[in-house]
Formats: C-alpha cells, sequence, structure tokens
C-alpha cells in the first residue's frame, strides 16, 4: 500500500497484525495530495510542484522519481488519460495535459540499480525527464474534480470536470485534422468578430497563466449563433462554408458527449471546450465575454 504522509511517500507491505513500512521517499519539497498508480508507475502530486512519476525497484527496496513537470504547479486534481498521459488541473484555474517522453522507461529499465537517478534527482534539478506539455488552458475557474469518463453507453471518452463555483464542463478530443483546422481558424476570426463586453482580449484570457496551447475555446465558439445574420455569413465565406454548415459543426461536436459515435483510431492533442447550448444562456457562464 502507498501512502502519503505529509512530503512523505511511503511504501507499506501487510503484515499479520499491522502494516509493516518497507521503504519511503523524502525528497519531496511539498505535502502530497494525491496517488495514482498504473502498472508499474507510481503518478503523484503535491501542493507545490506539479506531478512526479515514480517507480519502486524491488532489488535495492527503494522508490524514486524518473520524471516530472518543468512548471511548478498547486495541483486540485489530476486524472491518467492513457499510461503516458496524464490531465491535470492547479489552484489557478488552469487545466493541462502532460505526456512522458518516448523511450523514458527503456533508459530506467536499462539502470536497474537506479545510480543514474539518485545522482540527477535533488531540489534544484528535478528528476532526469521532463515531461512534455501536450495542452494548457485557463479555465476560469478552479477545478476541483477530473476524469476520464463516457456520459452515456456508446459515447466517446471526453475529461469531465467540476468546478469550485459548481460548473461542469467537458473537454473533447478532435478526431480528424480537418476538424481542427477547421476550428483553429474559426476561433481565430470569432476573437475579432466578437470582442469581449469588457474590452478583454480573449487569447491573453486564456493564457493568463501560462499561453493557451492545443485547446479550443468552445465557448466562444457558441457565441456564433449570436450574431446577426450578416456577421454569420461573413465569417462563413471567410471560411468557404455557409453558415447552416458551421452550425451543423457546432451541433456535430457537442453531441459527442452524450451520443454514440463510431471510434476512431487518430486522435490529436487539440481539445476543445464545451459550453452550455446557446438556448440555456440564462444558466451558462461565458468567461470568454463576461
Amino acid at each position: 500500500m502507498l501512502a502519503g504522509i505529509g512530503n512523505i511517500l511511503r511504501l507499506y507491505d501487510l503484515g499479520k497484525k499491522k502494516l509493516l513500512k518497507k521503504c519511503e521517499n523524502k525528497t519531496f519539497s511539498s505535502a502530497i495530495n494525491s496517488i495514482m498508480a498504473s502498472q508499474h508507475r507510481i503518478f503523484l502530486s503535491d501542493l507545490a510542484d506539479s506531478i512526479h512519476v515514480l517507480k519502486y525497484k524491488t532489488e535495492e527496496n527503494q522508490l524514486y522519481v524518473f520524471a516530472d513537470d518543468v512548471i511548478p504547479r498547486w495541483i486540485t486534481s489530476f486524472t491518467l488519460i492513457d499510461f503516458d498521459t496524464i490531465a491535470g488541473a492547479d489552484k489557478f484555474e488552469n487545466l493541462f495535459v502532460l505526456r512522458l517522453p518516448p523511450g523514458c522507461d527503456d533508459e530506467a529499465d536499462e539502470d536497474p540499480t537506479a545510480s543514474r537517478f539518485k545522482w540527477e534527482s535533488g531540489y534544484l534539478n528535478g528528476a532526469a525527464f521532463k515531461m512534455e506539455q501536450i495542452c494548457q488552458y485557463h479555465v476560469g475557474d478552479v477545478i476541483t474534480s477530473i476524469h476520464k469518463a463516457a456520459l452515456t453507453s456508446g459515447s466517446n471518452e471526453c475529461l469531465i470536470y467540476g468546478t469550485a463555483l459548481g460548473g461542469i464542463g467537458a473537454f473533447v478530443p478532435f478526431e480528424t485534422r480537418e476538424e481542427v483546422d477547421f476550428f483553429v481558424h474559426f476561433e481565430m476570426y470569432l476573437r475579432l468578430e466578437n470582442l469581449s463586453l469588457v474590452g478583454r482580449d480573449h487569447l491573453s484570457y486564456r493564457s493568463y497563466y501560462v499561453p493557451v496551447k492545443d485547446v479550443i475555446d468552445g465557448d466562444l465558439c457558441e457565441q456564433y449563433s449570436r450574431l446577426d445574420f450578416k456577421q454569420q455569413k461573413q465569417l462563413a465565406e471567410e471560411l468557404d462554408r455557409n453558415p447552416t454548415e458551421i452550425v451543423k459543426k457546432l451541433e456535430d461536436i457537442r453531441s459527442k458527449i452524450i451520443q454514440a459515435h463510431p471510434q476512431s483510431q487518430n486522435h490529436y492533442d487539440c481539445l476543445l471546450y464545451t459550453s452550455p447550448s446557446p438556448r440555456d444562456a440564462t444558466l451558462s457562464r461565458m468567461p470568454s465575454s463576461a
């Protein structure tokens, strides 16, 4: 059993009458707040230094950190997307996706005594491997819980999150390169046509803590149906589409959360933040234009 006790990660074994302490790692600078395990990897987050990835060496009875993040983050929640990819949120209202570098397991296994990781680890230099930042997005509310799930039987899996103010949202992966290209240009034109009421630059807002990366703002995309028909037609012509096609694309993306869809073999890193329907405008919060 793994337990986080303050800033100490401790491994226990099951004894006849009580738990027996096998080993521990004291190299973390702040308190541990979440632990997950997947096969032989241990994923751990603390209050101020983001996420760490560890392994347990049975030969030396030792836990060692072999990968961590390059940005210090005050983690509130995280979940595993797959064996190499992690989605997390911090108290500064950001959501991010990190991925382990390819081949890090092979290099770790080539060092059976973990001596390389002992000498390369430390408070200043961190772990031997650094996780790559895949996605970054400022939500505008503190995310308290995030999970990878499918809301209905047969629907595609997505990242569902809840916030401190009671909001619920989803990040949906794009399945084709054509979708990615369309929504990147669509969002770019909407930034120019649909300006914030308070004069705030949309890109600066979504990059409040770290520059936004590979995420399309669903709140902003939903504002298309609120534009007058002349603006809708002009924007559609810029994209070589008509307004009906654009509305249909928005409906298709929204329906991926709750409707059954055939599984695609190709998943790109760009994610879409979906907001409530424009029909529910009285119940929804639009941080990009509030």
